[in-house]
C-alpha cells in the first residue's frame, strides 16, 4: 500500500472526473444521467479508497503515513508533500462519506446545468482531501484558498432568489482572511527556509513574532470555522446555496477552519496559541450564547440552522483552546459529530423545501401523521443536535465543555449554558413542524420515498453509532491528540 500512491489517487481522480465530464458532448438533458452516474461512481471509489487507507493505518504511530513527497521548486523548497495522521484521515473519510450521498442526492434537486454541477463538485472535492492530505504549507494554502472558487459558483449559479449576493458576501469574506494568511506563510518560510509543514513543527519562531504569525493566520480560519465576529456570511451562503450545497458547506467546508488550526496553529506556533486562548474562549463563549439567541428568533428553518452552525462550532474552537486532552479530542468528535448531523438537517429542510417551496416554520403543522418516517428520523437527529446522551452530539459537546472547565471553570458553565438554550430552540422547531396543529391547517406532504428514507437513517445511524461507541475515533485520535499536548 505504501508504495502505491493512494493520496495522488485520492486527489487526481475526482480532477480526472471533472475532465471527462467536461470533454463529453451532448445537450445538458442527453447526457445528465450519465454525468451523475460517472460522478457517482468517482465518489464511491473515493471512499473505498480511503477506507483502505484507515484499515492500514497503524494508531499506534503518531507520525505522518502513506508519504509522497516531490520538490517542485528548489529555490524556495516547496515540494508536493502528502501524508495522513489520524486527524486528518478522519476528515478525509467524512468527506468520503457525504459526497456519494450528495451526488445521488441531485437527481431530485439539481435541474439544470447539470455538467457544470458536477465539475464544480468533483473539483471542490479533489481540493478538500488536497486540504486533509497535504504537508507543505504552500500547498496547503493552494488547497484551503481554492475551495472558495467552486463553492462560488455552486452558491451563485445553483442557489436561490438572493445568490449573486450571497455568493460575492463569501468569496469577498474568505478571500480578504486569505490575505493575511500568505503573508505569515512568507515570512515563515523566509525565515525557517523551508514550507514543509512538519519542519515549521520543529522550528521555533520568536514569541513576539510568533504572536504576530498567528494573528495572520487566525483571520483566515476564523472566518472559515467561522467565529464570531466573523461568521456574518455564513446564514446567507447558507440559506441561499442549493441544499447539496448547504450540507457540504457545513459537513465539510466549516471542517477546514478548524482543521488548520489543529494543523498550523497550535503545532508551529504554541506560545502564540496559548497566549491567545483565553481571548479565542471568549469569542466562542460569544458565539455559542449570541447566535443561539439569534437563532431562536429565526422563522427560515435553514437559517436557524445556519446560526446554530455557528453555536456548534462555538464548542470546536473552545475545546481546542482549551489546550486539554478532553478539550481537543471533543472539539475534533464534536467536528465530526456536526458534520454528520448538521448536514442530516439540511438534508430534511431539502426534502421538505421539495415538497413545498417552502423554508418558513409557519408553513408546516403536525407532520407526524403525513410522514411518520420523516418526523421519526427527523426527532433522531434533532435529538443529536441537542447532544442527547446516547448520539454523538453528546460526546463531543461533553468533552468540549469538560477541556473548558479545567481551563477556566467559569467559562465552563457558559460554555455548558449554551447546551440549553440548543435545545431550547432546535426542540421547539420539532414542536411546531411535527407535533403542533394550533389554529393552522394541518400540513399533508407525501412521505419520504425509500432512497430518501435510506439517506436520513445513514445518518441517524452514525449519529447514534458514534455516540454509544465513542471510542472508535476517540483511540483512533489518541497519538494525535497526545502528540499535539507535548507543545504545550
Amino acid at each position: 500500500m505504501n508504495s502505491f500512491p493512494i493520496l495522488s489517487s485520492i486527489i487526481i481522480l475526482p480532477l480526472f472526473g471533472a475532465l471527462v465530464a467536461m470533454l463529453v458532448k451532448g445537450s445538458d438533458k442527453e447526457i445528465s444521467k450519465n454525468l451523475r452516474d460517472l460522478a457517482l461512481w468517482i465518489s464511491i471509489v473515493e471512499l473505498i479508497l480511503v477506507v483502505l487507507l484507515c484499515l492500514q493505518f497503524d494508531q499506534s504511530n503518531d507520525n505522518f503515513q502513506f508519504v509522497e513527497k516531490t520538490v517542485l521548486l528548489t529555490k524556495f523548497n516547496i515540494s508536493y508533500f502528502l501524508g495522513v495522521d489520524a486527524v486528518s484521515l478522519t476528515f478525509m473519510l467524512l468527506t468520503a462519506f457525504l459526497f456519494p450521498l450528495c451526488i445521488y442526492y441531485t437527481k431530485l434537486s439539481i435541474k439544470y446545468r447539470t455538467r457544470e454541477f458536477m465539475v464544480c463538485f468533483l473539483l471542490l472535492q479533489a481540493l478538500v482531501m488536497g486540504v486533509f492530505s497535504c504537508l507543505d504549507i504552500v500547498l496547503f494554502y493552494i488547497f484551503f484558498e481554492s475551495l472558495l472558487i467552486p463553492m462560488f459558483l455552486i452558491i451563485g449559479i445553483w442557489g436561490g432568489k438572493r445568490r449573486i449576493f450571497a455568493s460575492y458576501k463569501f468569496f469577498i469574506y474568505t478571500l480578504a482572511g486569505s490575505v493575511f494568511f500568505l503573508i505569515s506563510i512568507i515570512v515563515m518560510a523566509s525565515i525557517a527556509n523551508t514550507t514543509s509543514i512538519t519542519e515549521l513543527d520543529n522550528y521555533y519562531f520568536d514569541i513576539e513574532l510568533q504572536k504576530w504569525l498567528w494573528l495572520g493566520m487566525f483571520v483566515s480560519f476564523a472566518i472559515k470555522v467561522p467565529m464570531w465576529p466573523f461568521h456574518t456570511w455564513l446564514p446567507d451562503a447558507h440559506v441561499e446555496a442549493p441544499t447539496v450545497g448547504s450540507i457540504i458547506l457545513a459537513g465539510i467546508l466549516l471542517k477546514v477552519g478548524g482543521y488548520a488550526f489543529l494543523r498550523l496553529s497550535l503545532p508551529i506556533l504554541p506560545s502564540a496559541s496559548f497566549y491567545f486562548s483565553e481571548a479565542i474562549l471568549i469569542l466562542s463563549i460569544i458565539a455559542i450564547i449570541y447566535t443561539s439567541f439569534v437563532a431562536m428568533a429565526q422563522d427560515d428553518m435553514k437559517k436557524m440552522i445556519a446560526y446554530s452552525s455557528v453555536a456548534h462550532m462555538g464548542y470546536v474552537t473552545a475545546g481546542i483552546f482549551s489546550l486539554t486532552e478532553a478539550g481537543i479530542k471533543g472539539a475534533i468528535f464534536q467536528m465530526l459529530s456536526h458534520g454528520i448531523v448538521s448536514s442530516a438537517l439540511f438534508l430534511s429542510i431539502g426534502f421538505l423545501y421539495e415538497r413545498t417551496n417552502s423554508r418558513q416554520i409557519k408553513d408546516y403543522s403536525f407532520l407526524v401523521k403525513s410522514m411518520p418516517v420523516f418526523s421519526f428520523l427527523f426527532i433522531v437527529i434533532v435529538l443529536s443536535s441537542v447532544g442527547l446522551p446516547g448520539t454523538s452530539g453528546f460526546i463531543g459537546e461533553l468533552m468540549s465543555v469538560l477541556g473548558v472547565y479545567k481551563f477556566n471553570s467559569i467559562f465552563g458553565f457558559f460554555v455548558a449554558f449554551g447546551l440549553v438554550l440548543g435545545a431550547i430552540y432546535m426542540l421547539r422547531l420539532v414542536r411546531q413542524i411535527v407535533f403542533t396543529i394550533e389554529a393552522r391547517k394541518e400540513t399533508t406532504l407525501k412521505e419520504l420515498i425509500f432512497s430518501e428514507k435510506i439517506i436520513l437513517s445513514l445518518f441517524a445511524i452514525l449519529s447514534i453509532l458514534l455516540g454509544l461507541m465513542p471510542n472508535i475515533l476517540l483511540r483512533f485520535i489518541d497519538s494525535f491528540t497526545l502528540k499535539l499536548l507535548l507543545n504545550f
